[in-house]
């Protein structure tokens, strides 16, 4: 017993070192590139378990945001996306959830919802204020321990506690702890992934930005140079590379189906009306398509929520705005696989270099 309790505590502190470096390297990081907080409005909080790799991220609106979605991944997890139908009544955010667990992990939601009611933030009804927190999973079950150690309402509830303005922290943190890519043939190697986020801040005061939980069954592909940056490995450590082994005749044949999804949101301070927030969610969508190969398989639950703070009194068309956010969205995705650190034995792009 005392042997087990040793290992897990050298586990833990090894999970806490790698939230730790993951610090460390946004700080660095910062002054080259902003992250979803450029967007005025916007704060970010991670919480990451130190049982198992595994946790969750929370996008917090200082007020609230117009929301939309785009939900084009075959096997979702998702909660309150239906309210967010340009149809639908409610047009305002308060937060968004992205979680690792599978859907065990969209209990994460209600705990950031209990950290809104506290702050008396949310939808007015008569007796009282409703928080509107969409939520979206991704599956991580598999990776480094037990699978009955997930994200839940504790986890959500922290990481809205601890949501700041600061730069985004990115690598093997929050929802993206247990994140990986590369599993589109069974038997292949995947490699390590994360939380990736990246933002565009325009000379007029137009600011579009993107965070991104990876966790595909595809590649992860630079798309300014067309090159393989993490994804699944062949036994040498080459990677297989998922667009030569399709042109070859090979099927898809994702190596756990439904066990994976990318999960994220884009912003801008832009005003915008929950049609067009929709849009937004669409178009940002491209980018997950520009840097995932393939991306929307049936072995992902691919979703990208879309929050318009409306805190900037300059004018763009949402088309615009819309081919923003797909950049934005893709460099996050690179970013996602830069940043991250191994773990639970799965080396990480920055090993294999």
């Amino acid at each position: 017993m005392a042997c087990s309790t040793t290992i897990r505590t050298l586990a833990a502190a090894a999970l806490l070192s790698v939230v730790a470096q993951a610090g460390a390297r946004t700080r660095q990081a910062a002054q080259e590139q902003p992250t979803l907080t450029a967007v005025q409005g916007i704060r970010v909080g991670h919480h990451t378990l130190a049982e198992r790799p595994t946790g969750c991220t929370v996008v917090l609106v200082d007020g609230e945001a117009v929301g939309g979605v785009s939900q084009r991944g075959p096997a979702p997890g998702t909660r309150e996306t239906d309210l967010l139908r340009s149809e639908n009544t409610v047009d305002r955010v308060h937060a968004v959830v992205l979680a690792g667990g599978s859907a065990f992990g969209l209990d994460a939601a209600s705990g950031a919802v209990r950290w809104l009611e506290e702050q008396n933030v949310g939808w007015a009804v008569r007796t009282g204020r409703v928080p509107i927190v969409p939520a979206a999973i991704l599956f991580d079950l598999g990776v480094g321990g037990d699978p009955r150690i997930r994200p839940g309402a504790d986890c959500g509830y922290r990481a809205a506690r601890t949501a700041s303005g600061a730069p985004v922290a990115e690598g093997s943190i929050g929802a993206g702890a247990g994140a990986t890519v590369g599993k589109f043939v069974r038997g292949a190697r995947p490699t390590k992934a994360g939380i990736g986020s990246a933002a565009l801040v325009m000379a007029n005061g137009l600011v579009v930005g993107a965070l991104v939980a990876v966790n595909a069954v595809g590649d992860i592909v630079d798309p300014e140079t067309g090159r393989i940056v993490a994804g699944a490995r062949n036994a040498d450590g080459t990677f297989a590379d998922a667009r030569a082994v399709l042109r070859s005749g090979a099927s898809l044949e994702p190596a756990r189906p439904g066990e994976n999804t990318t999960i994220g949101v884009v912003a801008t301070n832009a005003r915008l009306t929950k049609a067009q927030a929709n849009l937004l969610a669409l178009m940002a969508d491209d980018g997950l398509a520009r840097s995932i190969y393939p991306s929307h398989t049936t072995g992902d639950g691919d979703t990208l929520f879309a929050l318009a703070t409306g805190r900037w009194d300059g004018r763009a068309d949402v088309g615009t705005i819309g081919a923003l956010a797909a950049e934005a969205v893709a460099r996050a995705v690179v970013r996602a696989a830069t940043q991250a650190t191994s773990v639970a034995g799965i080396p990480a792009a920055r090993d294999l270099r």
